[in-house]
């Protein structure tokens, strides 16, 4: 099997690496928010462990992949993703999700675990309320143009200036209310608990996720469990990254040093 990556994502267009690392121990597939791409993680391998090969996930509709029609329910999205990196999982892995990207990544580990055996050595989640808590906000996704940008001011995750840029805005508006609609639309279904640790990061001043909504993520794993609160609104992503990714850098270490005798249960070929 050719082990360099960055070779490989050449041909797939689902998978960026901004620094190719074939001797890394793990793989650590991040998945953005809605209306984020996989720039938004192509500098944290300077902040990770060497051992980590970062391996962000480009979405359709964005990027690279701004041609590509974007999904619009999370079922399908989350089937297309595990075809797309199942050749990649002959590593340990992990998964990284914000907002959006918590859930994406939530049911990508259930439908691995289900359909092939396979489960990540511990899932990170940040910036989404537990799966089976339903938002109280109404949808917004098919909201006229001037109230869907007002939703967007609301979220503070829209540049001012992006907002005031209304070509930009027109490209970008079709994109932001199919991923809106892949979040609103989105319906838990109960499972069986995981079986990996699941760690979970915060804002303390994030209007749309509680403390208690962030808390409830244990009720989704019957491993280890981890709570982190950071002094940001939504996208603390942003406002305390670098606290974030040390947070990240910490917890990766404990599962290489602890977790890399749990390799894939199913032999995965290209």
């Amino acid at each position: 099997m050719n082990t360099n990556f960055l070779k490989r994502t050449v041909t797939n267009s689902w998978l960026t690496c901004a620094q190719s690392n074939p001797a890394a121990k793990m793989r650590l597939f991040c998945f953005p928010y809605a209306g984020g791409s996989a720039q938004l993680y192509h500098k944290w391998t300077a902040s990770l462990p060497a051992t980590v090969e970062v391996c962000p996930v480009q979405l359709p509709g964005r990027g690279n992949r701004m041609k590509d029609a974007p999904f619009h329910h999370m079922t399908p999205m989350v089937k297309a993703v595990s075809t797309a990196i199942l050749p990649y999982l002959q590593k340990p892995f992990c998964f990284f999700g914000y907002s959006m990207g918590a859930i994406i990544a939530f049911e990508l580990t259930r439908l691995l675990q289900r359909e092939y055996g396979l489960k990540p050595l511990h899932l990170f989640v940040a910036g989404r309320t537990a799966p089976p808590i339903v938002p109280d906000e109404p949808p917004t996704y098919h909201l006229p143009e001037k109230e869907f940008l007002e939703s967007l001011n609301d979220l503070n995750g829209t540049p001012k200036e992006l907002l005031a840029n209304t070509e930009l805005m027109q490209l970008m508006i079709p994109l932001l209310r199919a991923d809106f609609e892949v979040c609103q639309t989105y319906s838990y279904a109960p499972s069986l608990r995981l079986d990996c640790p699941i760690s979970v990061y915060g804002g303390t001043q994030d209007e749309h996720v509680s403390l208690d909504d962030y808390e409830a993520w244990k009720d989704q794993t019957s491993g280890p469990f981890k709570l982190t609160m950071y002094e940001g609104d939504h996208f603390f992503i942003h406002s305390h990254q670098q606290q974030l990714l040390q947070a990240l850098a910490g917890e990766l270490d404990q599962v290489i040093s602890k977790g890399l005798h749990l390799s894939p249960t199913v032999a995965v070929t290209v």
